[in-house]
Formats: C-alpha cells, sequence, structure tokens
C-alpha cells in the first residue's frame, strides 16, 4: 500500500540516521527485522488493534515480547511508534530501512533460483558478473527449483534475469503460437 509506505519513510529515515550516526547499521537491521516479525504474528496484532490498551501499554507489551532483540533505543523507536499509533508499520519501516542501508553500502541482494545447487565458487562468479553489471556490491542468496530443469533465475527489486530452461521453452511457445 503506497499510502503505508508514505507513512513509514520519515520513522524509517529516523531509524537509519539514528543507525547511522552510532555506527549501528547492522544492529538497527536485525532488530527491525525481528521487530517486523513480532508485530506480524496474528496474536501480536491482536494485542496491537486492541481498543482497550493505551499505547504505553502496547509499546510495553511489544518490547517485552521482543526482549533482549531489542536495544535501548530500539525500544524508546517501539515507544514512539504507539504513541502515534504507527507500530503496524513496522514490516513497512523495516522495508524502507533496508533500502536506505544497501543505497548507502551500494550493495543490493540478489536471490537465484536455479535447477541444481550452486556451489561456493559458481556464487563469486555470479557475484561478481553481476556486480559489474550492476556496478555495486552483490549478496547472493540461492535456492534450488527442478522445475526450472537448468539454468537459473536471478532476482532483486526491480530486475529479473530468466536464464531458466523452462523459462526459454516458454518464450519459444510464445513465439510458435503468435
Amino acid at each position: 500500500m503506497a499510502e503505508s509506505i508514505t507513512i513509514a519513510r520519515p520513522y524509517a529515515k529516523a531509524a537509519f540516521q539514528a543507525a547511522k550516526e552510532k555506527d549501528a547499521l547492522t544492529e538497527w537491521s536485525e532488530m527491525l527485522s525481528y521487530a517486523s516479525a513480532v508485530a506480524s504474528d496474528e496474536n501480536m496484532e491482536s494485542v496491537l488493534d486492541h481498543p482497550a490498551l493505551t499505547s504505553e501499554q502496547k509499546a510495553e507489551i511489544f518490547t517485552d515480547v521482543c526482549g533482549d532483540n531489542l536495544s535501548d533505543q530500539g525500544k524508546n523507536f517501539v515507544s514512539v511508534l504507539s504513541e502515534n499509533d504507527r507500530i503496524g508499520l513496522i514490516a513497512d519501516i523495516a522495508e524502507l530501512y533496508e533500502v536506505f542501508k544497501s543505497q548507502l553500502e551500494q550493495s543490493i541482494d540478489v536471490e537465484v533460483e536455479s535447477a541444481f545447487e550452486l556451489g561456493s565458487e559458481q556464487q563469486e562468479k555470479l557475484a561478481k558478473a553481476l556486480s559489474d553489471k550492476l556496478d555495486r556490491k552483490v549478496v547472493v542468496s540461492s535456492t534450488t527449483n527442478q522445475e526450472l530443469i537448468g539454468g537459473a533465475i536471478v532476482r532483486t527489486k526491480d530486475l529479473v534475469i530468466d536464464a531458466s530452461v523452462r523459462g526459454k521453452i516458454a518464450k519459444l511457445a510464445e513465439a510458435i503460437s503468435a
């Protein structure tokens, strides 16, 4: 939802600035990821939507559940979100934070889905080739999908490269039927 992203953006920027000032980008990334998972839990959603609870109570319950996964700054951040009735946006905030972080680090996460498991040497070669093409540091994570028959599909936020046999067969079938 575009509106929630718009509302989440200033909070994500604030979290990013706080993390950058304290040189704690990874710590904040982990905190926001964990908080996002907690907020998306069905039971926690019920607690956060409960009309009888005050914002302080909601923040206290949320931080109690997160426990040691939140620093004092993270707990304060959750309190501010709760006071402004924005704690439900934590997933959007976490997503935007990761975008800001990757822009600063000049890095990009790439998912590779291949028919067969990729070895570390293959992942390194792929990361280097993509890094040269995208002019960024590339972090590769891979999964296997035997339905691809052969080849791979490379995905990042705004780029998909389908070099799978299945994809090529689909393109061929489309060209023949056109």
